[in-house]
């Protein structure tokens, strides 16, 4: 089986015989039932894809969908004039870039259907296009923006660019509105939205689908899309890795299925991580592997965001539509760049609780966290994690508090904000990183445990304090019976108090029972 690991473009996948998931069901339903629309997704979702097989359709290319849905539902296959604008090539770093990237699409578009002399800004150009390449057709136009928003992100730590872009893409998208008479239909794609962009607050006829549950497998693959298409391809995977059938799911599913986009939707497996695995019959962080934007780390630490609410964050269905508050709250642009998904909703609040998807996004954005919050280095997290569990699994707590003073000793400079909650930060990071490998809790009946590590041999029993004494932490422990619900084991359980210094800021001591 050829798996379409980067194909982008709908007529080469059909035409050189990759696999492909039909979605043509749905492609069908949003063409025939309105005409302007716009969808978030994470990076790598498919959305590429998605509006090329609309360039097929409104092309008129019957023959690129011969066997799929939709040969059967459409019967005209009328060709329309396309206008696909990508806007995915280009550094927006540099100011000029985003007028570069118009302009030379504009151009493209203008040697087909030509030009007029008092078109001299990019909207009056678009517009004229628009209406001529209606006229010129004898159809209305289609329309399709990929990455509508990508020099709006990537400008994010640059305010007065981006201000300067969200002008220049206000008059641009206009053209949608005020040429309606044209247009058959348009679909943009993108990673957020930004509400206060004229495409969302002028443009009242386009509808965000992007958490419309009838749409929440229109990217990604569902459980049931997988056995349907892939089943050849899991039975491979799990001789391959030396797992049973039923095993080699069930780490699928955890590695990469948990995207719900909207409240009871469906279930969505991350389709790069997924055909990746398949085509190399081993797992990995394929997704992951291709990059986070350094801004959400910055946007953590500069809002002094505590981390362990990824695990269980709750925002308002408002606020997870737009990512202009951003600035006052990182959550909404985390969620839609495919870090947090929705893992629950109250009806009686509108609010969504979110969480991380599953293990290849909850454990390598925490490891990407890591070298922010402390003295551990850019991919080396890995390292420093290992010999934290070693410790913990060989019984060495003096050895596993030297290599934790160690680490925060060489960070102070990156502490900001709350000293408590850099120190909550930190300690979640390790001790969530842990749990991969090793079994964590923190609560108990009669009060809260800050850490508790647990292997087969040896239990860890932590309590920690900022500018207290150790001594008062292991007096903590004791009282309140922290330890008792290990004591009749097997194992070997250690008990350390630790105490943190805002003076210092670092560990100053610790000590073990």
């Amino acid at each position: 089986m050829r798996y379409p690991i980067g194909i982008q473009d709908f007529q080469k996948l059909r035409e050189l015989g990759y696999a492909y998931v039909d979605k043509t069901a749905l492609v069908y339903k949003l063409a025939d039932s309105g005409n302007y629309y716009f969808l978030s997704r994470p990076r790598r979702f498919g959305k590429s894809l998605l509006l090329s097989t609309f360039e097929a359709y409104f092309s008129g290319r019957r023959d690129l969908f011969e066997g799929l849905a939709i040969e059967s539902l459409e019967h005209k296959w009328t060709k329309h004039p396309i206008l696909h604008l990508d806007l995915n090539t280009e550094n927006y770093r540099e100011r000029g870039s985003l007028e570069r990237r118009l302009n030379n699409t504009l151009l493209l578009w203008e040697q087909t259907y030509g030009s007029f002399a008092g078109e001299t800004s990019l909207a009056l150009r678009f517009e004229g296009i628009v209406r001529r390449a209606c006229e010129q057709a004898g159809e209305r136009v289609v329309i399709l923006v990929d990455e509508y928003d990508k020099p709006l992100l990537q400008t994010v730590d640059t305010p007065e660019l981006q201000e300067e872009y969200r002008n220049a893409l206000k008059a641009f998208y206009s053209v949608l509105k005020t040429q309606d008479r044209y247009i058959r239909f348009a679909f943009l794609t993108g990673v957020t939205k930004f509400g206060k962009v004229s495409v969302f607050s002028d443009l009242n006829n386009l509808n965000d689908i992007s958490m419309d549950r009838r749409y929440a497998a229109l990217c990604g693959i569902t459980e049931a899309e997988i056995h349907a298409n892939f089943e050849q391809g899991l039975h491979e995977l799990a001789e391959a890795c030396g797992m049973t059938y039923d095993g080699a799911c069930d780490k699928l599913r955890r590695m990469y299925d948990g995207y719900h986009f909207g409240h009871g939707t469906v279930g969505v497996y991350n389709p790069f991580s997924l055909l990746n695995t398949l085509d190399r019959q081993s797992f990995g962080s394929y997704w992951f592997e291709t990059g986070t934007p350094t801004f959400l780390a910055r946007l953590l630490q500069e809002t002094d965001y505590r981390l362990d609410n990824l695990q269980q964050e709750q925002v308002s269905a408002d606020l997870l539509g737009s990512v202009d508050s951003m600035s006052v709250n990182p959550v909404p642009v985390i969620y839609q760049s495919g870090y947090l998904t929705v893992k629950g909703y109250d009806e009686e609040f509108k609010a969504y609780t979110l969480g991380f998807p599953n293990d290849e996004v909850g454990e390598g954005f925490l490891k990407y966290l890591l070298p922010f919050y402390s003295s551990v280095g850019e991919n080396k997290a890995d390292f420093f994690i290992q010999n934290f569990v070693r410790d913990v699994r060989q019984g060495r707590p003096g050895s596993f508090m030297e290599r934790l003073q160690a680490m925060l000793a060489g960070s102070d400079y990156r502490v900001a904000g709350d000293m408590e909650k850099y120190f909550q930060n930190v300690m979640y990071i390790v001790f969530r990183l842990m749990g991969f490998y090793v079994e964590v809790e923190r609560a108990t009946s009669r009060g809260r445990i800050d850490v508790v590590l647990q292997t087969r041999d040896n239990v860890c029993v932590m309590e920690l304090k900022l500018d207290g004494s150790a001594a008062e932490a292991l007096r903590q422990i004791g009282e309140r019976g922290y330890a008792a619900p290990f004591a009749a084991g097997r194992r070997r359980v250690w008990r350390i108090g630790v105490a943190f210094s805002s003076a210092t800021r670092g560990i100053s001591e610790w000590l073990v029972e």
